[in-house]
């Protein structure tokens, strides 16, 4: 393609480390889309013949089908998809397919087709966030009620329904949603295409009309800026690495609940692996690999963010380097998603070991502390002070449960403790007086999942 200025060919090194079409040649349809409509555009102000441009339109399609049906030839030594598409054109067409490439570069040409992959990519990713919320509704719908532990730093706090924990990750993903469809509609604002190689063309095109055609709000404003900056794939792989960090947060819960330790759930044997030792193994593997997935994707955005960082405007090579860590990171992603979503909709919750694991640790202390500031007006640093010293009464006792305390034992302590009081402390008391909007009362919880219904609608 440049001939011209070489007189010898690029060392064998050299053509390797140059070489991207093993990488973006997933761009083929951004890229068949982007040349379509700057074919139209070149034709309608006259730069190309009408002919002209009807043999490109029916060439391109054509060698959309090759690469659709897998035996379009690709070549290394003709580094990247671009090239690629447009040899082949010329192969197709002849002189006609030599005019396309004329007032774009590949500069502008490869930051609209990523842009276009970004953005149909992070949409795309948004509604496999939905199926996987669908899912956790339903399972909490299922569970409104079953009574669990609630944990801060790992340790017992207060019963919880396992409905409200579930909605806890449907809250997160709704943000993470959000953020991505915020990236694809970052990436839609301005299209680069028409910029050139850095400083635009002398050329007399119609920017708007390729923009409008690409799914853009508007031309970009400055050539510099719109061949030299990533900050779309940035913003997609920061909010990629964000929403895999929940997906790691909910797969090392899945780790967790079902160990025998926990017994909280079990993993159906789809989603199970075993051991080559050990015949009673049941092992959580795609949830220890989704956790692993998260920290890659996050290692793509740092290792993205780092190559961007120190390049003066406008392109570089550098920047050849974008495509394969954002394809490996929405990839990595997607495959969690899929899994997560496997596991979720074939999971079976164990409601006894849930509910006994919820008593213990004197999980519901804080309620006798409630009651007597709300019963008695106590101020509440001395209810806490009380309770406290119920509490180790009960450890000395060996009591597992502050709602098996006996009476006197109670009243030991503070004689002011009625019946009353000792009945609230059981689990199931204490989750259905968290009745606070967005508490875990079920009530609470079944208000949330007709909002989440409602909302999905």
């Amino acid at each position: 393609m440049w001939g011209g200025r070489f007189a010898a060919q690029p060392a064998d090194a050299m053509q390797a480390i140059n070489a991207s079409i093993d990488v973006d040649k997933r761009l083929w349809r951004e890229d068949i889309e982007g040349s379509k409509a700057h074919a139209d555009m070149l034709a309608a102000r006259g730069i190309i013949t009408p002919e002209d441009n009807q043999a490109i339109q029916a060439g391109l399609d054509q060698i959309a089908a090759e690469i659709a049906s897998g035996v379009f030839p690709f070549s290394a030594a003709l580094e990247d998809i671009h090239l690629n598409i447009e040899a082949r054109l010329t192969e197709r067409i002849g002189e006609p397919g030599k005019r396309l490439h004329t007032a774009r570069s590949r500069n502008d040409q490869v930051a609209t087709d990523f842009k276009l992959w970004v953005m149909r990519a992070s949409r795309e990713t948004g509604d496999g966030l939905r199926i996987l919320q669908k899912s956790l509704l339903r399972q909490a719908e299922a569970h409104v009620d079953w009574v669990m532990p609630g944990f801060t730093h790992l340790q017992t706090a207060q019963p919880i329904t396992l409905g409200h924990h579930l909605l806890a990750y449907v809250a997160m993903m709704e943000r993470d949603r959000v953020r991505l469809i915020g990236a694809a509609l970052e990436a839609a604002w301005e299209c680069p295409l028409g910029s050139a190689a850095l400083a635009g063309t002398s050329y007399p095109i119609d920017r708007d009309s390729t923009a409008n055609a690409l799914g853009f709000h508007a031309p970009s404003a400055n050539s510099l800026d719109a061949v030299g900056s990533r900050d779309f794939a940035l913003a997609a792989l920061a909010n990629l690495s964000i929403a895999a960090t929940h997906l790691s947060r909910l797969a090392e819960e899945l780790v967790l609940w079902t160990s025998p330790q926990f017994g909280f759930a079990t993993l159906s044997d789809g989603w199970s692996t075993g051991s080559s030792i050990m015949p009673q193994k049941r092992n959580p593997d795609a949830a220890e690999l989704i956790r692993a997935k998260a920290a890659r994707i996050g290692a793509d955005f740092a290792a993205l963010n780092s190559i961007v960082q120190k390049l003066p405007l406008a392109y570089a090579k550098d920047l050849q380097e974008d495509k394969a860590l954002t394809f490996n990171a929405f990839d990595a992603f997607s495959l969690s998603l899929t899994a997560m979503t496997g596991m979720i909709e074939t999971i079976r919750f164990n409601r006894a070991p849930m509910r006994d694991a919820a008593a213990r640790g004197y999980s519901t202390a804080t309620d006798l502390a409630d009651w007597l500031v709300r019963e008695l007006k106590t101020p509440f640093r001395e209810a806490h002070e009380i309770t406290g010293r119920i509490v180790r009464r009960a450890e000395q006792l060996g009591v597992a449960e502050l709602a098996q305390m006996p009476l006197g034992e109670l009243q030991a302590v503070d004689g002011r403790i009625s019946e009353a009081a000792r009945t609230l402390l059981a689990v199931e008391k204490s989750v259905e007086s968290r009745d606070s909007y967005g508490g875990t009362a079920p009530q609470r919880v079944r208000e949330q999942i007709e909002r989440w219904r409602e909302m999905f609608k």
